[in-house]
């Protein structure tokens, strides 16, 4: 009985707060972000960024403060996982970040950060982010990534070029060849005219004015077409 107050107190706090949060004006909710971020150690310039985008583009106050809290979330979750990493700058944090909202787990995004070499981190974040979004699943692109770091630089930087030009990940889409991917069945179907046609039965007139052709066919009595 005890456990079941307790369980129905925390989910009456937690509606509380998450109303008072909705019902918030939106410079709260971005003051109420930055602050967090300044309590957790992260830098405050990877929110402003945020924010300056969001108002450059005219986006809605209310919708920038959804996008700075969930990034602020995002960095601060990203902050944890690469703690104990030497040197970790605004960069990699930003790209680790990306790779959190990407679905990127916290035991992948460590194992790319500690496989890859400092100069290299960034890019290999980078990397792993982009063919998860591409459709593979987070183990495999760190299988890729991990693999392109031990062939080098370059491989690296390709990798997710050459992923998406073999059509990213197991369920990329139809197969090649399917209709209207380029396969052998390009074009309008039968029941689809060309441009300027129309979808009625053609009738037997006469030829186009002009032409000075008669169009002629069996003999039906009445001779070619007037």
């Amino acid at each position: 009985m005890r456990i079941v107050i307790a369980v129905m107190a925390l989910v009456a706090i937690t509606g509380t707060d998450l109303a008072i949060a909705q019902t918030q004006p939106p410079q709260d909710r971005i003051n109420t972000a930055l602050a967090r971020a300044r309590q957790v150690g992260i830098p405050v310039a990877l929110l402003e960024s945020k924010i300056a985008e969001g108002k450059a583009k005219g986006v809605s106050l209310e919708r920038i403060a959804a996008a700075v809290a969930r990034r602020e979330a995002a960095l601060e979750r990203a902050s944890q996982v690469m703690k104990g990493q030497d040197s970790t700058g605004d960069a990699e944090l930003s790209v680790a970040a990306d790779a959190v909202e990407s679905g990127v787990s916290d035991a992948v995004l460590k194992a790319v950060a500690e496989t890859a070499p400092r100069d290299r981190r960034a890019v290999a974040i980078a990397a792993l982010t982009q063919l998860v979004q591409l459709g593979h699943v987070p183990e495999s692109a760190l299988a890729r990534v991990q693999d392109a770091l031990k062939r080098g630089p370059q491989a690296l930087l390709n990798l997710p070029a050459e992923a998406g030009r073999r059509g990213g990940g197991p369920s990329s889409g139809p197969a090649p060849n399917a209709p209207g991917r380029g396969g052998a069945t390009s074009g309008p179907p039968s029941n689809i005219p060309a441009p300027g046609g129309t979808t009625q039965p053609a009738k037997p007139v006469g030829p186009p004015e002009g032409t000075g052709r008669p169009t002629t066919g069996p003999s039906t009595g009445r001779g070619a077409a007037q």
